[in-house]
């Protein structure tokens, strides 16, 4: 795969999970809204797609290594799959009631985000495991936080 392609592939389906995930456990633990839940996702999966190819442009930019057609693959790239797998987490939201959706997403990106290390982990020739865990625990904690973060937000301005 083309450096321009894995760019944008492990950044926009890390961030997609990882931020998506976040704001719907938060979102739902503060309000238990499908509309609000839904309208985040939505929201997310464009400005964020967008503010994360841009940030991808630059830092590509700035390492001066790489041709401007490499730079326009990693930004489109990640425009695309950031935005592609921020919005499959709209499906559950629409399918089941909020909370099994949560569940639902919650198991979903996990999963996604498992595959995608051990694909990782496999092509550098490191043991899955150690990277698989590290990435899940990492989201585990924003998980966790962002849910924390909601109620206490549901608590303290309702």
């Amino acid at each position: 795969m083309r450096h321009s392609l894995k760019v944008g592939l492990s950044f926009g389906l890390t961030s997609a999970i990882i931020t998506t995930i976040g704001l719907m456990v938060g979102l739902y633990s503060g309000t238990h809204s499908r509309l609000v839940v839904l309208g985040g996702i939505i929201t997310i999966a464009i400005a964020d797609a967008f503010s994360d190819a841009l940030g991808i442009h630059i830092s590509e930019e700035s390492e001066n290594k790489h041709t401007t057609k490499e730079i326009w693959e990693s930004t489109i790239s990640t425009f695309l799959f950031k935005f592609v797998f921020a919005v499959t987490f709209v499906v559950p939201v629409l399918l089941f009631s909020l909370e099994t959706a949560i569940v639902v997403s919650v198991f979903w990106g996990l999963l996604l985000l498992g595959i995608f290390s051990f694909y990782m982990a496999k092509e550098e020739k490191v043991k899955p495991w150690k990277v698989i865990s590290e990435h899940i625990f990492i989201a585990l904690v924003v998980i966790a936080v962002t849910y924390c973060v909601g109620i206490w937000v549901e608590s303290t301005f309702k």
